[in-house]
């Protein structure tokens, strides 16, 4: 009972207590980040011959940070399941000036994979000074509509364990070097977009994990935290690549040509704050007005996507992992084409 009031208490004085401290530290708080800022942007890491495992490196935004970092002339580790991709990816990186890449295939959800590639990072250079995992698989149906609940696992294995194995084989390794940990996140893991439910659950246990080791490592290891809104065409056009062992990655985020777009900004953005030793790096940083409202005013957001997501409008739901998207009028037909290649099956739309 007298927890019970207590609470009520606080419900009534700790919010605009909170506003006002806020209100009249605001113009402290904006000079001290703007004093870091300038300490970071001339007190920089110099990484060449560091060592940096990058996992996801044949995706676009992965393929993009490594040849970031070997412009910095940083060793590179490139991780991915398709090592025939990387091949051509390492070469791109030694003549960016990367002094020496290794190649390795692995599938990022398996502890034994990658126990296999950090052992073999350790064996050759004896050290990892970065852990940079970039692995991401979005989606675009609703919920109710998926017809194959065998994704649901699959997705949250490749954004989240995908990202927690790593960590958790790399962690002893990035201690004795005082490294720093990179994890590729996105504006989902609180900003509720429709048609990404499983998606947005997935990023939003990958950022409080992170949060949460930040606090647990008490700065021996650095943790940059990536957060991006839509950034290319990757989710846009309803693309898919189904690879053997039912592992699925977007088309257009494998094999998209990022050079000058939002991407490589991403990805610069991305290098350069790792460096500097940011905790947070943001892309485009304007989502954030977005937390305002969800924070003092959650209908806005939830009346605004009722609006877009207007019967009258078109719907579009890709059902990842069946190869079928489903199209509903009034969006115009289209025909489906498959587009055989080895081992990989491909659908696509032809317009």
């Amino acid at each position: 009972m007298m927890m019970d009031t207590i609470n009520s208490m606080l419900n009534w004085i700790v919010p605009p207590a909170s506003l006002v401290m806020l209100a009249f530290s605001w113009p402290t708080l904006t000079f001290i980040n703007t004093c870091e800022r300038i300490y970071h942007s001339f007190f920089v890491e110099d990484i060449s011959g560091k060592v940096v495992v990058l996992t996801g490196a044949s995706s676009g935004i992965g393929e993009q940070i490594a040849y970031e970092y070997a412009k910095k002339g940083a060793n590179l580790v490139l991780v991915a399941r398709r090592d025939q991709r990387l091949r051509g990816i390492s070469e791109n990186a030694r003549w960016l000036g990367a002094p020496n890449v290794l190649i390795m295939a692995a599938d990022v959800v398996k502890e034994d994979d990658c126990r296999k590639f950090i052992n073999e990072t350790i064996n050759f250079f004896g050290r990892v000074d970065y852990l940079v995992n970039t692995t991401s698989l979005g989606h675009t149906f609703y919920f109710e509509e998926a017809n194959d609940a065998s994704v649901f696992p699959m997705l949250m294995d490749i954004n989240f364990w995908g990202n927690v194995y790593p960590t958790y084989v790399a962690l002893p390794y990035l201690r004795q070097s005082r490294g720093r940990i990179v994890v590729n996140a996105a504006v989902e893991n609180w900003l509720p977009l429709p048609r990404m439910s499983l998606y947005s659950a997935a990023k939003a246990a990958l950022v409080n994990f992170y949060e949460t080791l930040r606090f647990e490592l008490n700065g021996e290891v650095g943790i940059t935290i990536a957060t991006h809104g839509w950034i290319g065409t990757e989710m846009t056009h309803g693309k898919f690549m189904l690879e053997e062992g039912a592992e699925m990655q977007w088309k257009e985020e494998r094999e998209l040509q990022a050079s000058g777009s939002p991407v490589e900004e991403f990805a610069k953005l991305i290098v350069s704050a790792s460096i500097r030793g940011s905790a947070h790096v943001k892309f485009p940083s304007w989502y954030d007005v977005f937390l305002l409202y969800k924070v003092f005013a959650p209908d806005v957001l939830t009346w605004t996507f009722r609006l877009l997501l207007s019967p009258q409008g078109m719907r579009m739901t890709s059902f990842v992992g069946t190869g079928k998207p489903l199209l509903e009028s009034p969006s115009p037909p289209r025909r489906l084409a498959a587009v055989p290649h080895t081992s990989v099956t491909r659908i696509q739309l032809v317009e």
